[in-house]
């Protein structure tokens, strides 16, 4: 993947506008603030204001990443779908965790009778057959593979066969929980969901990394979009490269150099950079002064990537879910009233809104380079 990470910006939580202030501090004075569940809402609210609903369709097919382990991409997709499904949806919950599966453990599932490994080995021929009735009405779940080595590293031809299928599921939404990390598995995925979600907390490593993955999903896109274009291509992998001569360090100098270089082109590296579109959720929320990570990742992506990520909420710390897990029940079940329970419907409700902006699965399979 070409480039490091822009020097001198996260590695101290600094940006422009922000004084180069560290925002990660002491949880002391948390319960002065106004109710975490009032933040939470009038964040995802605001989130929404600008935004204009552009599709025909509803979005269907969404994936959930974020590059670091344990921000709680899981606990996310779970909590989204069982939110979902209490408004009625039709939801389908996938594991694309391949290799380290554990979806169907928070789910309550405790002996996965079918999982993706099986699909994978052509065990099973439609995708459809390896769903999993769970306790809560209106999910089918799809449990990861993670009993043999090969299935953490499917081949082209296995990935091609299982994102056709998963469109073709008969659900209101799918929601696919990918592992951590940027293994071109990964990104392929999530850049072949129309719909994507970067899961981060405001810790430094955690935003680092949330950066990082939309970066590396966005490289790696525009790698797939022109790997034809062999000129284009050269410049791409140029940027952030210190021993090229092109000296590009940001998206905004490849754009430079193309409209400079390559003007007939221009127009199609811009429409790539206009249609990828993510959307950003902070968990594990404890003060207001966290949310200001949001604006970070805003900043730094929109300077050296020139893409602006949306907000699609924000959902509170809550000690609870830990204990929800513990008990391998849905924290929303669990603690119905709780402030995390409290967050994640009001992201559901606004997710309702999101869902409609985008493009459909065909274009952004394509762009993924799996169409």
């Amino acid at each position: 993947m070409p480039g490091a990470a822009p020097p001198g910006r996260l590695s101290f939580l600094g940006a422009p506008g922000h004084g180069g202030r560290r925002l990660c501090g002491t949880h002391q004075g948390f319960h002065r603030e106004v109710s975490q569940e009032v933040r939470v809402a009038l964040i995802t609210a605001q989130s929404l204001k600008g935004s204009v609903v552009t599709a025909k369709s509803r979005i269907k097919l969404w994936s959930i990443g974020g590059g670091k382990g344990g921000v709680g991409k899981s606990i996310v997709t779970l909590g989204l779908g069982i939110c979902l499904a209490e408004l009625g949806k039709k939801v389908i919950l996938i594991d694309g965790d391949l290799g380290g599966a554990n979806l169907h453990t928070l789910m309550g599932v405790r002996f996965p009778p079918t999982t993706l490994e099986d699909f994978l080995l052509r065990r099973v021929s439609r995708l459809e057959d390896i769903i999993v009735e769970t306790q809560v009405e209106g999910i089918g779940l799809i449990c990861g593979a993670d009993d043999i080595l090969g299935s953490a590293n499917p081949t082209y031809a296995q990935k091609m066969r299982l994102m056709q299928q998963i469109e073709n599921l008969d659900a209101d939404f799918i929601l696919l929980d990918l592992g951590a990390g940027t293994s071109f598995n990964t990104l392929d995925m999530f850049n072949a969901s129309p719909g994507k979600i970067v899961v981060f907390t405001n810790q430094v490593t955690s935003l680092q990394n949330a950066y990082g993955f939309i970066k590396s999903s966005l490289y790696r896109r525009l790698c797939r979009v022109f790997a034809k274009d062999e000129d284009l291509l050269w410049l791409i992998y140029q940027v952030g490269d210190k021993g090229a001569e092109s000296g590009m360090q940001s998206i905004r100098d490849l754009e430079n150099r193309v409209a400079q270089a390559l003007p007939e082109k221009w127009p199609r590296l811009q429409q790539a950079l206009d249609d990828y579109q993510a959307f950003l959720l902070i968990n594990m929320v404890k003060k207001s002064q966290d949310l200001k990570a949001i604006d970070i990742i805003q900043t730094v992506c929109g300077d050296f990537l020139n893409v602006q990520p949306q907000v699609l909420g924000a959902l509170a710390f809550d000690p609870g879910v830990e204990t929800a897990v513990n008990q391998m029940t849905p924290f929303p079940i669990y603690m119905k009233k709780g402030r995390a329970s409290a967050a994640i419907r009001e992201i559901a409700r606004s997710f309702l809104i999101t869902c409609r902006i985008s493009r459909g699965f065909a274009a952004s399979l394509a762009a993924a380079g799996l169409g």
